[in-house]
């Protein structure tokens, strides 16, 4: 029997649930023990500030996702099934608060807090907020953008730009609208990819991953902490959102996932990922997002070309399942499958990007026409893919199917 809540919402089934408070207690008794002096004492001594910001992030993310379940099911915070919908109860759509929260107890217990990570810290927040109240009233996509390009100005006025183009008036020009276009070209784009259990998360963990490599291996300390809570926090969010053979207790949401893209954008901006070269510095970020860009670029193209838009008005309003995840899914016949493929592709071209820091322009050059060609090859599997299945069973396809949550 499923329990129903208050307001009539069906819940998860007591046996699905019955370990959040044991795991929300557990994971608040290891908070307890990091936030005495002497405990964080010992991680900075070593050398080890690094893992107590993850083991931090991690607490507190794992402990206040069972929260988030409990608030979403209670006050109706919840998406509901229908038969466009493949979640077969109501799923809470706040898990991105306990991420966020796991984030930035972590920062500021840690006083990782430099004037631009405040700006950061500000817009993304508002950004966050506002994703919260979309998953619940459906703001219009164009109001949420203008709040993601008021966020992008924030963090460039903190000075906070790309810089692609020598520092004259009009270089200085492109290179605040080349930061501009990045900032809320990758929010967006990662905000795509929330639309299977644990696969925007676990992009957000392997892209936060790599570019922690490279900033500890650049020295940028500051940089490499933020991005370790990063993944400190979403890894405590991924037992109740990825589980094998079970549907994910609660969903990372709209608010959490643009916080996530937001700030990860933003940190490839402030990094310096390359040694007195800015062309391969820029494009070690441009491989580790690879995955993002590649398909905000494919479904841009396939739109405009099909006529499915044709104003950025009909660009910004548009809403399809012919992202890279539906695609593959369709040609894999699974949804594991399908976020294993798309690991397994971030990762190889994160690795690429890690060669990529003591690489020339040429070299560069090579690794990103390497990186191109490994997603136009796994582009062409997937249509083939595609095609033969709707040959095989007489369908016309499309991209409007069954909505994945």
């Amino acid at each position: 029997m499923i329990p129903i809540s208050l307001d009539g919402a069906r819940m998860a089934p007591r046996e699905e649930v019955r370990w959040l408070i044991p795991a929300a207690v557990g994971g608040l008794v290891g908070i307890l023990i990091l936030v005495l002096p002497w405990v964080r004492g010992v991680f900075v001594s070593e050398g080890l500030r690094w893992f107590y910001i993850l083991l931090f992030s991690f607490a507190s993310s794992f402990t206040l996702t069972p929260v988030m379940v409990r608030v979403g099911h209670r006050f109706g915070l919840v998406d509901q099934p229908t038969e466009r919908k493949i979640h077969r109860a109501p799923t809470p759509h706040i898990g991105g608060l306990a991420v966020y929260l796991g984030f930035v107890g972590s920062v500021v217990i840690n006083s990782i807090l430099a004037d631009w990570m405040i700006a950061i810290l500000f817009a993304g927040s508002l950004l966050l907020v506002i994703g919260v109240v979309d998953d619940v009233v459906e703001l219009p996509a164009w109001f949420k953008l203008v709040a993601q390009v008021v966020g992008a100005g924030l963090v460039i006025s903190t000075g906070k730009v790309l810089t692609l183009f020598p520092a004259s008036l009009l270089g200085e020009l492109v290179n605040i609208l080349l930061t501009l276009i990045w900032i809320v070209g990758i929010t967006n784009a990662f905000n795509f990819f929330d639309g299977m259990d644990g696969l925007a998360t676990g992009l957000a963990i392997l892209i936060a991953f790599f570019l922690g490599m490279v900033a500890f291996q650049m020295h940028q300390p500051e940089v490499g902490w933020w991005i370790v809570a990063i993944i400190g926090a979403g890894l405590g969010f991924v037992p109740y959102n990825f589980r094998m053979n079970r549907q994910a207790l609660i969903f990372l949401g709209d608010g959490g996932a643009t916080f996530l893209g937001f700030t990860l954008a933003c940190l490839a901006v402030k990094g310096n990922w390359a040694d007195n070269n800015p062309i391969v510095s820029f494009s070690n970020p441009l491989l580790i997002f690879g995955v993002l860009i590649y398909d905000m670029i494919h479904i841009t193209v396939e739109r405009v070309v099909t006529g499915k838009v044709r104003t950025i008005k009909d660009w910004i309003d548009y809403v399809g399942k012919d992202h890279l995840h539906h695609r593959l899914d369709r040609s894999l016949g699974s949804r594991r499958a399908t976020v294993a493929t798309i690991f397994t592709l971030t990762i190889c071209l994160g690795l690429a990007a890690l060669v990529l820091r003591k690489a020339n322009t040429a070299e560069a050059l090579m690794l990103l026409l390497q990186a191109a060609l490994i997603v136009i090859i796994i582009s062409f599997l997937e249509y083939r893919g595609r095609s033969e299945y709707h040959r095989e069973n007489g369908e016309r396809s499309t991209d409007v199917e069954a909505t994945d949550r």
